[in-house]
């Protein structure tokens, strides 16, 4: 019995000694997108994150920039400003996972979204292609 208690107290003395697993740096805020036409603002949503598109800082179309390249042609005509266009983003060791939508082509995408000071390394993934891109802290 007292061997059983001793391997019982140093497994939970390891435990106790092993480091704590480190949360990923916080993504909330406004973000400068890598080509300088939009900031992004990334904020809590329930237990996760999410990204929409805060503001343009070029001239949008008379009307509004549209959702033109949709999939569904039902949502062709809703406005961009204001559109999530990442959700479920949740937290896996260094970055937050989730979903995400790219205006620009209409594409749905898988997210993997880390902070690295004031630059913000966002990666999309569709099947096996990936594309990274860079904001900068707005």
């Amino acid at each position: 019995m007292r061997i059983s208690t001793c391997v019982a107290a140093t497994v939970l003395a390891g435990f106790a000694a092993a480091p704590a697993m480190a949360s990923p740096a916080s993504i909330a805020g406004k973000w400068k997108t890598d080509d300088g036409r939009s900031v992004i603002s990334f904020y809590e949503c329930g237990n996760s994150m999410c990204g929409k598109i805060d503001r343009f800082l070029v001239a949008e179309p008379k009307g509004g920039a549209l959702d033109a390249k949709n999939p569904d042609k039902s949502k062709r005509n809703r406005k961009l400003l204001g559109m999530p266009i990442f959700w479920n983003l949740s937290p896996d060791a260094d970055s937050f996972e989730g979903k995400g939508y790219s205006p620009e082509d209409g594409r749905y995408f898988n997210a993997d979204v880390s902070r690295d000071g004031s630059k913000l390394k966002v990666k999309g993934c569709v099947m096996v292609f990936c594309k990274s891109v860079s904001f900068t802290k707005f």
